[in-house]
């Protein structure tokens, strides 16, 4: 079967929305509360309490050679797999919940049976929320050509820059650091600085729940110029938002159809491809995984 047989044959298999299916849902149109306990690693240094201790008041403590280089990893955050396996990574002063690693093992594992890292493969990455960069980092590590990293917080951009270097990712072209709001990035890329017409084929999308809409956010993804058929859209969100939807509809008539929707402990991490075209055979719809979980 060629490329264009299958690509046709896959187009028919996706799911087709009816009048209600596709559109997003209420629960996504509000503001949410979905409290985590602060970790050390995520306590700014002007919130604590001088001579205090405890789980109240968290001491940040850099370890091993990370430690002599001045860095602050106190979560002991490190790249899992790849060629900077094992490097640790620097944590901004702010407060800050960076994906579990048990998660980030899952989606790249995920992320690698897609055949995003195959040999011959070119994988731009845009990490939106990047914090410590730790999402992107990893994917760099596991053979991504490119990653583009959007945060608000000049702390995050600043430890995003540090830990570039240190994984050894600073190669002119490599990384891109913008510091601007999501939707802003989203919406109009070109006017934060990301070219005009570049697209990626993992977008990663790891707010923090309670600062975000949902509906804005996941409205703003799926109609923005930056992505393309075959794009993967990863979306981590919190148990007490419900189930997102299995599909979603863009405003040119495509969709994004849901692979995969799995939870962990307390965080949910969903999978999206936009228009799939049958390419990537193992990332087949999954409608039975998007229920509340």
């Amino acid at each position: 079967m060629d490329m264009k047989q299958r690509r046709s044959k896959s187009r028919e298999n996706i799911p087709q929305a009816t009048s209600s299916e596709g559109e997003i849902p209420p629960n996504l149109r509000r503001k949410l509360r979905a409290s985590r306990p602060a970790m050390g690693h995520v306590v700014p240094k002007a919130t604590r309490t001088k001579g205090a201790g405890g789980s109240a008041n968290p001491r940040l403590r850099p370890q091993g050679r990370a430690r002599e280089a001045g860095m602050n990893n106190p979560s002991m955050l490190k790249i899992l797999g790849g060629s900077a396996r094992g490097k640790r990574l620097d944590s901004p002063e702010v407060y800050l919940r960076p994906m579990m690693g048990k998660v980030r093992e899952a989606v790249y594992s995920t992320f690698t049976s897609f055949g995003l890292y195959d040999e011959g493969v070119s994988t731009r990455h845009l990490d939106i929320f990047s914090g410590s960069g730790s999402v992107g980092l990893e994917s760099l590590s596991r053979g991504a050509s490119h990653c583009t990293f959007v945060d608000f917080a000049a702390e995050c951009c600043n430890a995003v820059e540090r830990n570039v270097q240190w994984c050894g990712f600073g190669e002119e072209g490599t990384t891109n650091i913008v510091c601007a709001d999501y939707l802003q990035a989203l919406r109009d890329p070109s006017s934060v600085g990301l070219p005009v017409g570049s697209t990626y084929q993992i977008v990663t999308l790891c707010p923090p729940y309670e600062e975000v809409v949902y509906a804005d956010l996941i409205e703003a993804a799926a109609n923005s110029v930056l992505v393309a058929d075959d794009t993967v859209i990863l979306i981590e969100y919190p148990v007490e938002l419900g189930c997102l939807p299995h599909v979603i509809s863009r405003k040119d008539g495509g969709k994004l159809i849901g692979v995969r929707n799995r939870k962990y402990g307390r965080t949910v991490i969903a999978m999206y491809v936009v228009n799939p075209t049958g390419r990537m055979e193992v990332a087949g719809s999954r409608p039975e995984e998007f229920v509340t979980v």
